[in-house]
């Protein structure tokens, strides 16, 4: 069992029997997205996030890459991208933890405990620190427009300015709808 693929495997496997829903990427057991319910407690309860998992080459000597793909309003998640402060999962990861760790420990503590000192969203730290119930309602907005259960399945990572179109997407691209109509 030391190989990492078969330990990869186990812990996906786990992941899946501890009714969390997971949806493969591609043939490979290295990227998946994950269904993750915001903790009782929290301003997050009762919105579900789809949450992008890759476990590197190293896995489980190295931690996972998490990213949320729908929106949430956090200081320790980027809001454009979705990433998680990696801070969060490295200083504290270990072979001894697994998959089920992610979901059931780190991801709930991130959103019960957020971290304002080290934000990767500056204007949720800022808002946190300077108005705790203001924080929290954006939260629940946040939770509302983006973290509806029904609505998780759809949600599809948004594609970074950087990443370039496909000649469809390039081709089914209406500039007049882009621009707008011109002023006559």
């Amino acid at each position: 069992m030391s190989s990492p693929s078969k330990r990869r495997e186990m812990d996906l496997m786990k992941l899946m029997m501890s009714d969390y829903k997971v949806e493969m990427m591609n043939d490979g057991m290295q990227e998946f997205y994950v269904e993750f319910n915001g903790p009782k407690d929290s301003p997050y309860h009762g919105g579900v996030w789809r949450i992008r998992v890759e476990l590197p080459d190293a896995y489980p000597y190295k931690s996972p890459s998490i990213g949320f793909v729908n929106k949430i309003y956090h200081p320790n998640v980027d809001e454009m991208s979705g990433s998680v402060c990696l801070d969060v999962i490295n200083q504290t990861w270990s072979p001894m933890f697994d998959l089920v760790n992610v979901f059931e420990v780190f991801l709930p503590q991130l959103l019960l405990y957020p971290n304002p000192s080290d934000p990767l969203n500056g204007e949720a730290a800022a808002l946190m620190m300077r108005d705790r119930t203001a924080y929290e309602e954006k939260v629940k907005e946040y939770r509302e427009k983006y973290a509806k259960p029904d609505d998780v399945a759809g949600a599809e990572e948004v594609k970074s300015s950087d990443e370039e179109l496909s000649e469809d997407e390039y081709a089914a691209s209406d500039d007049e709808e882009i621009a707008g109509k011109p002023d006559l």
